[in-house]
């Protein structure tokens, strides 16, 4: 499916009410991105299934779950265009990345390629992988901007050699927003025998997935941002071929289950110790909610959001006076463009945001957004995010106040 609409869509307004969403409406919330946000309606689904579990805890956790999870687990399947077969639930992309890198067996000499746009923690992960094997840890460099899909795939091709045994990659990059072309990088990599690890932490809901035909040995994505799932919820994709190299990072009864009616792959992941399993089987009414919030169900939605998040580009970089960083076919729901360097050096806390423009704009506008450091001159990307809530409005507001910013 091309996000691009054939025709224009009405972005003047929110596509729905944002009041099915519990955000607080004294904030211009364009950050959707980072954690999403669980409508009221999937939350009271999930508290339904919480007094249900609680009510008799042994029914629901030894005679009921494992068929409500097979259930679960088909829906998502379907969904992102694969096997039930081949999927499993794990807690978040980050633990699926850590899932795939610990069960997999590196030498030193291996060579583990990923890209200079992957997300800091997943990164992390393979350094760490890397560091204890001897592996090492080869970077591709992305240009941001750039104008033409070779200058993504390249790089990234360039950096292969008969060494390289595992490229992690992002579907969606968090800090740069890109749409990688990630069909055509996995086609390209497993002709030359080297297996990809896909971060598709934001493609579910973002993006229209068909894991199938993909063909990536392994590939995670989460369902809390864009599906709009309860916080804990992601999938794990694992090629049929490569399901008896991967095991969960907890071991548990599974490992030495006598049965024989389905998969190890699909047994160990299963049960991993007690747990609140109401966040994953919340995931099935997330998707059937999101979809009925407009005619066109999921494609529509997918559409809309990319419509809107190109406008707001649009409108931030003519803020700025800059142009695009990138063609809009490179974009789904988020999109990042570079402000000037910080004045003075961050005090900020939080372990996970550092600029204190961000801060400002929640406590001056009551406006929510990234400011994301980068590497490369200029030091900071602001990034936007486009879900149904959200209308073009909301970004005329933020680009009054990255005015008032600049001006200080």
């Amino acid at each position: 499916m091309n996000l691009t609409s054939a025709s224009p869509l009405p972005l003047a307004q929110p596509a729905a009410d944002p009041a099915l969403w519990p955000l607080d409406p004294n904030v211009t919330f364009l950050n959707h991105g980072s954690f999403g946000s669980c409508p009221r309606a999937v939350l009271d689904f999930q508290q339904n299934l919480r007094e249900r579990l609680e009510r008799q805890p042994v029914r629901f956790l030894v005679r009921e779950l494992e068929p409500l999870w097979d259930a679960a687990r088909a829906e998502l399947a379907q969904f992102v265009g694969a096997q039930a077969e081949d999927l499993v639930f794990v807690t978040n992309a980050t633990t699926g990345i850590n899932t795939v890198l610990r069960s997999l067996q590196f030498a030193p000499g291996d060579e583990l390629l990923v890209t200079n746009h992957e997300y800091n923690a997943c990164r992390n992960a393979l350094n760490a992988v890397a560091d204890q094997s001897g592996a090492k840890v080869t970077v591709a460099n992305l240009p941001f901007p750039f104008q033409h899909e070779d200058e993504l795939v390249q790089p990234i091709l360039d950096k292969v050699t008969s060494r390289t045994k595992l490229a992690l990659l992002d579907h969606v990059t968090s800090q740069t927003g890109l749409v990688l072309p990630i069909a055509r990088l996995v086609r390209e990599l497993n002709a030359r025998g080297v297996d990809t690890l896909v971060d598709g932490s934001h493609a579910p809901g973002m993006v229209p997935l068909n894991l199938h035909e993909l063909g990536s040995a392994y590939y995670t994505g989460n369902c809390h941002k864009w599906i709009c799932a309860p916080k804990g919820a992601a999938l794990l994709h694992v090629r049929r071929d490569r399901q008896e190299q991967i095991h969960p990072l907890v071991t548990s009864h599974g490992a030495n289950s006598a049965r024989t009616d389905r998969s190890r792959f699909l047994i160990e992941f299963a049960w991993m110790g007690t747990s609140d399993p109401s966040v994953l089987l919340s995931v099935p009414e997330a998707l059937r909610f999101m979809a009925k919030l407009l005619p066109g169900g999921w494609p529509e939605i997918m559409r809309r959001n990319h419509a809107l998040v190109v406008a707001a580009r649009e409108l931030l970089c003519s803020t700025l006076s800059i142009a695009a960083p990138c063609p809009p076919e490179f974009l789904g729901s988020l999109a990042s463009v570079p402000i000037p360097d910080a004045k003075s050096p961050a005090q900020h806390k939080s372990p996970l945001y550092l600029d204190p423009w961000q801060d400002e704009l929640l406590e001056r506008h009551q406006i929510e957004v990234p400011i994301i450091p980068w590497p490369k001159a200029p030091h900071r990307l602001l990034r936007v995010s486009a879900q149904l809530y959200n209308s073009l409005p909301q970004y005329e507001k933020l680009a009054f106040a990255l005015r008032s910013l600049l001006a200080s």
